[in-house]
Order: structure tokens, then sequence, then C-alpha cells
């Protein structure tokens, strides 16, 4: 089985995905302030025409961190394989994990909590490119597997977008909303495992189709 992440996720060389890590890193350190195109450059040993050049300006900046981060979320490459009950839900399983680790990082409540901040500021396009470029893309790959599911005669839905609206909220609940209040993240982290097979159980009782139940390890049919 291949698990691979968006095949049409941005391609940073290995170079440019350091300069996003420090940038990522200078964030949450340093907070908004700290973001400035010379201090990225210091950060990431880099020049600023560089930077310029690969990302453009400091919004340009921000959307790479924001496709970098959410391309940590690994989905279903549909030309690797074909979906079998096990694999699908290995995939979600594999999903849902994803998700949930990438939003309890302090990288990615360190960019909601700018967000939310930056919400009421005229001319704030942070809330806008964490919708685009995080949780869109997320939900197009992850829109990807559902489709990928149902043409393999393993789920059953009528509307893709409810589908993983139900999916997204099976695993996050109000997780990520109390870890950017200040709930201890790495405490919840012990339990992901558990929660992203409960999460998919659950999807897969409202969306899987008889014919292909799953068995999960050591339980009885989905």
């Amino acid at each position: 089985m291949q698990l691979a992440a968006h095949p049409h996720q941005p391609d940073y060389s290995p170079r440019q995905n350091a300069v996003l890590d420090s940038a990522l890193r200078l964030l949450v350190d340093g907070g908004e302030k700290a973001l400035t195109t010379a201090g990225v450059a210091r950060a990431a040993n880099c020049s600023k025409e560089s930077l310029y050049k690969w990302f453009g300006d400091r919004d340009g900046l921000l959307s790479a961190m924001i496709g970098y981060q959410a391309s940590k979320v690994r989905t279903f490459d549909d030309n690797a394989e074909a979906l079998t009950a096990v694999t699908l839900r290995e995939h979600l399983v594999l999903f849902a994990r994803d998700l949930l680790e990438v939003l309890a990082g302090d990288v990615s409540l360190a960019l909601n909590r700018l967000a939310i901040g930056q919400a009421s500021r005229e001319g704030s396009k942070l809330g806008s490119m964490l919708q685009e470029r995080g949780r869109r893309q997320v939900g197009k790959r992850a829109g990807a597997l559902l489709e990928a599911g149902r043409n393999a005669g393993l789920l059953a839905f009528d509307d893709r977008d409810e589908a993983y609206d139900t999916l997204y909220g099976l695993i996050v609940s109000d997780l990520h909303l109390r870890m950017l209040l200040g709930e201890d993240s790495g405490r919840m982290a012990k339990d992901f495992g558990r929660r992203a097979e409960r999460a998919v159980s659950a999807f897969l009782r409202l969306y899987g189709r008889e014919n292909g139940s799953v068995q999960p390890k050591g339980g009885r049919k989905t």
C-alpha cells in the first residue's frame, strides 16, 4: 500500500522547505512581529532577494507556510492503488491522525491564534488564507479519498462535501477550539490514535456500504 501526500502540493526544494521551517519556527517563538522578511532571512541564513524570488511578498510567504503545513496531512494518491475495505480504513485512520497532529502542533495553533487576533483588522488576509490554503486544500485531498472509496463500492453518499464535513467533525469535534483556548495539546495527543480509530469507525457506520464492511482490529464489523 502506498500512502502519499497530495500529488499537486507545491513542489518546493529542500532549501525552500528549510526556509519555511525557519519561518514557522520564528512565528511560534516570536509571534507576528518576528515574522519579517529580514527576520526570516536571518533565521534561514538566506538573502531577502531569495525570499522575494521564491515566495513574493509577506503574504506570499504566509500562504506558502500554510500550504506547507497543510501538505503534512497525508491522504490518498488515486493513481497508486485500487482501494479495498481494509486499505480504505487504513487511509482514513492515517488521515485522521495526521489531521489531529497538525492541528495540535504549535505551528498550527500559532497561525490560527494570529488569524483570530487579526479577524477584525481591515485588510487582514490571514484568515482567508488559512481557509483557502489550509482547510480547503486538506478537504479537497480527503474528498478525493472519499470519492475513490465510493467508486470502489465501499462508501455511499450523495454529497462529497457533506460526507467530508461529517468526517472532519467526528475527528476534530471541539478539540481544536479547546487547544486554541489553552488546553494541553500534549496531553490530548496521547489519545490521538484511539480518537482516529473511533472517528473512522463512526464514519464507516454512517457511510460504509454493507458489502464493503471493514473489520477493525479486535472488533466487530463496521
